[in-house]
């Protein structure tokens, strides 16, 4: 059966901004063992952008019993700058391999052309999801050329990716695509990609990812989830777009309503739809939102409505998890 996964963030700089500036290894082993032991899940997905923070978030995903994707995430590197980084990072992910702990997979990057620059029109990774997100870039003619273009020139500097890790590392690896990124699958051992669901992609998305299986690879969901609340769902992988980070403290954009069944219900429905499609494995996004804090007496600043995370986090980094916590804790018993 479908064995499911959890994402774990080890911190990586977007629009200035850390997604964790706390970080300290007893916790990260704390919270390792409790993805373990707790939630049952048989593998997770560490992330973040420095190198020395994956190996400690990996070092304890190892020694907690789980299997390891390795997958560095910097944010706005030149194409040649991300493969020399990813270089490095291979190097690590071999020597966290040999210990022979569990498996390790290296995962390339993950939806590069959002995240590097030199394909999607944009300085910044905020500038460039702005542009995919933005319906005028889909009904004018010339930005629609410039982007596609741009795509193109991804597809192209897939093989010195590919190239640069296994001169590195002699494990399994893969790429976290974005469902709208062209791949060339036979580089890799495993197809994987973000596939979150929402309104405007639910009529397609069966079948966008069961087109994925033709490769004759095992298929992997290395994202997918939902915020914490009322129509979520709806939004999947925009869902965290709520917060206005330019006012001091961040605020939410609005009211918004919150419910933690929205996680819930999102993950039912979404493990049905992978087991039918007989996935290989899929990665809850995420564990916790460790720079969205959950404040229950105030609303405006409640940022942990933004968040994917099975736990809330408050202002001083402890948590507690959400309802989502105990029923994919059960999900994975069940699998077991």
């Amino acid at each position: 059966m479908l064995s499911i996964g959890v994402n774990y963030d080890t911190g990586f700089v977007y629009d200035r901004r850390n997604t964790r500036r706390r970080f300290d290894a007893d916790s990260v082993r704390r919270d390792l063992a409790v993805i373990a032991d707790q939630l049952h899940a048989p593998a997770v997905r560490v992330s973040g952008d420095d190198p020395e923070r994956l190996v400690t978030a990996a070092e304890a995903a190892l020694a907690a019993g789980l299997d390891v994707w390795f997958s560095p995430m910097p944010m706005d590197l030149e194409p040649a700058e991300f493969i020399a980084y990813l270089a490095d990072c291979a190097g690590h992910a071999e020597t966290l391999r040999q210990s022979g702990r569990g498996e390790v997979v290296m995962v390339l990057g993950c939806e590069l052309s959002l995240f590097c620059k030199g394909f999607v029109p944009g300085e910044t990774a905020k500038e460039r999801i702005a542009v995919m997100t933005d319906p005028a870039t889909w009904s004018d003619p010339e930005r629609q050329a410039e982007l596609f273009a741009g795509l193109q020139r991804w597809t192209a500097v897939q093989q010195e990716l590919v190239s640069a890790a296994r001169s590195a590392f002699a494990g399994r690896i893969t790429y976290a695509a974005g469902l709208w990124e062209d791949v060339n699958w036979e580089l890799f051992d495993i197809v994987s990609v973000d596939a979150y669901r929402d309104a405007q992609n639910a009529a397609t998305f069966a079948d966008e990812l069961a087109s994925r299986s033709k490769w004759g690879k095992p298929v992997v969901v290395t994202e997918f989830g939902c915020c914490t609340y009322r129509g979520a769902a709806d939004r999947g992988g925009i869902g965290w777009m709520i917060v206005d980070a330019s006012t001091d403290p961040p605020a939410l954009d609005g009211t918004y309503e919150r419910r933690e069944e929205e996680q819930v219900e999102y993950l039912l429905e979404l493990v049905e739809e992978f087991d039918k499609l007989n996935l290989a494995a899929a990665f809850w996004f995420s564990f916790a939102g460790f720079e969205l804090p959950h404040r229950p007496g105030d609303p405006r600043h409640d940022l942990d409505l933004a968040a994917y995370g099975l736990v809330a986090v408050d202002d001083e980094g402890h948590w507690q998890p959400k309802q989502v916590f105990g029923k994919l804790a059960e999900l994975n018993q069940q699998r077991s």
